[in-house]
Formats: structure tokens, C-alpha cells, sequence
């Protein structure tokens, strides 16, 4: 069967807010990885807490596990954080605090800021949360460009959104952006909800499809491999006949059950790739 290479997959914090950051680094070292997808979540790194001194504490924990960060993804759906929002104020503090997340970046050597769309008011017209999306992923994009920052752009699911929730959408703001330093995200569960395909994605994007999170679903849900109906054993073998060279993680958040036992979900997951791996191709 089509395999990727091992070391396309990557860590990441999902699931272990409820941990100190030095046992998780800790953990997904033991797991065998070298990179992290850095979940920016309060106790970890969020945008609130994010001091000068606090970034330099994360960076020294990573460099001590021997892990490097892939990507930086704040927290910003669950928190009063929006890019998209129509009050304006918040729109434009979201937008700065997302232009120091860029800042924090550089600081933590990571190649990506992990960002999604925000949401409008839902009893206004769909252009105009669409424009407050732009502007803000323009600001942002030039921002983190000017860090030597690449960018990473996920949709979501309806309920999370009312800007971006497919392929098609991602490709439209993709081109009305003309950012040259703005890839994207391909996640699971968001594709199936969408009725996207791994082809789909493969044929939009081409080597612009830089990041996968894989997780199971009903076909909703962030779900641990196995505990939804997803196929996510054929999407990771598409991916591999369709050449794709980016990372692949898991984001298995659930009802938040497995915040209780991260290290049971994530070798449960682990287990299930290990058939879709290749271990002999070496990261040069």
C-alpha cells in the first residue's frame, strides 16, 4: 500500500491542555517525533499569557526534548479571539494579537502561523464577514512575511464558521489574497462535512497543501482512529500515491474525554498509522 514517510508525521499538544508543557514535550519526544503542530492553548502558550519571557520558557522546553516547531496554532475559536468579527474593536484586536503570534513564530523558529477564517455576525450579509476575513489574513500575512513567517489557512466546519467551509472557499480566498507566503490545511473531518475529497484538495492546492490533521469523525466529532467512520486509512493512502510531502498530525479533542487520557488517545492513533508509514526513508 502507498505509504508516507515516517517522518511526515509530527506532534502536537491536542488533547493535553490539562498537563504541564515540559511532560508533553516530554511525551511526544517519547513518542519518537522531532516537530510539533504547537497548540496554543492557555497553560501552554496562549495569545493572553504570551510574554517575552514566557515564549523563551517554551522555546527552551522544546529545544530540550529535541523538538522543533512545525507550526503555532492559537487557540481561536473557543477564546475571544475573531479576525472576522463585525464589532470592531475585537476584529482589531484579534488582528494584532495574531500579528505578535507571527512575532512568536520567528521567536520559536517555527516554518508556519496556523490561522482560520474568524466569523461574521450571522444576521449580516455573507460578504461582509468574507471582506473582514480578507483584510485581516492580508494584515497577517504581510506581518508574519515580514518575520520570514509562512502561513498556514484551515476551513471549518459551518458551526465554527460563516466565512470559509471548503475546498472551494479556501481556494476563492486563496486567490483573492495573492499571499505568496499563505498555504493550506487540509483536516479530516472538515473535508468530510464538506463533501471535499483528497483529490479535490491534491488538485486545488498542489504543493500548497502543506498540513493534514487526521482525525476520525460520524463524520463530525475530532475523534481518536477508530472511534468514528471515517476512512482515514484511505485518505492517508491517497495522500501518499497523490506525492504529498507536507506534515500530518492528529487532532483528537472529542467531547473532551480524551484530555483525560492524551497519551491512551494518541497511541491509539499512533498504532493505527503505523501500517502507513514508511520507516525506512530517512529525512535527509
Amino acid at each position: 500500500m502507498p505509504q508516507l514517510a515516517a517522518h511526515q508525521l509530527i506532534g502536537a499538544n491536542f488533547s493535553f491542555q490539562h498537563f504541564p508543557f515540559d511532560e508533553v514535550a516530554r511525551t511526544i519526544r517519547d513518542f519518537g517525533m522531532r516537530e510539533i503542530e504547537l497548540w496554543g492553548i492557555a497553560q501552554h502558550l496562549d495569545l493572553f499569557h504570551a510574554t517575552d519571557t514566557r515564549v523563551e520558557s517554551v522555546r527552551r522546553v522544546l529545544a530540550d526534548s529535541g523538538l522543533s516547531t512545525w507550526c503555532f496554532t492559537p487557540e481561536q475559536v473557543l477564546y475571544p479571539i475573531d479576525i472576522a468579527s463585525g464589532d470592531e474593536d475585537l476584529r482589531r484586536d484579534s488582528i494584532e494579537r495574531f500579528c505578535r503570534a507571527a512575532d512568536i513564530c520567528a521567536a520559536l523558529g517555527a516554518r508556519y502561523l496556523f490561522l482560520t477564517p474568524g466569523r461574521g455576525y450571522e444576521n449580516e450579509a455573507p460578504q461582509v464577514a468574507w471582506d473582514h476575513a480578507l483584510e485581516g489574513l492580508a494584515m497577517i500575512a504581510a506581518h508574519a512575511g515580514r518575520n520570514g513567517v509562512r502561513c498556514l489557512l484551515e476551513p471549518l466546519q459551518r458551526f465554527e464558521t460563516n466565512v470559509i467551509n471548503d475546498a472551494a472557499g479556501l481556494r476563492r480566498m486563496l486567490d483573492q489574497l495573492g499571499a505568496d507566503n499563505m498555504d493550506v490545511v487540509l483536516d479530516t473531518v472538515a473535508m468530510a462535512t464538506a463533501g471535499d475529497t483528497v483529490a479535490g484538495y491534491v488538485d486545488l492546492f498542489g504543493a500548497r497543501l502543506a498540513h493534514v490533521q487526521l482525525v476520525d469523525g460520524t463524520p463530525s466529532g475530532h475523534l481518536v482512529w477508530g472511534d468514528g467512520i471515517l476512512p482515514l486509512g484511505r485518505f492517508v493512502s491517497e495522500l501518499a500515491s497523490a506525492g504529498y510531502v507536507g506534515k500530518i498530525t492528529f487532532e483528537p479533542f472529542g467531547n473532551g474525554c480524551y484530555a483525560l487520557d492524551p497519551i491512551g488517545a494518541w497511541t491509539r492513533c499512533l498504532n493505527a498509522i503505523e501500517p502507513y508509514l514508511n520507516r525506512a526513508t530517512v529525512l535527509a
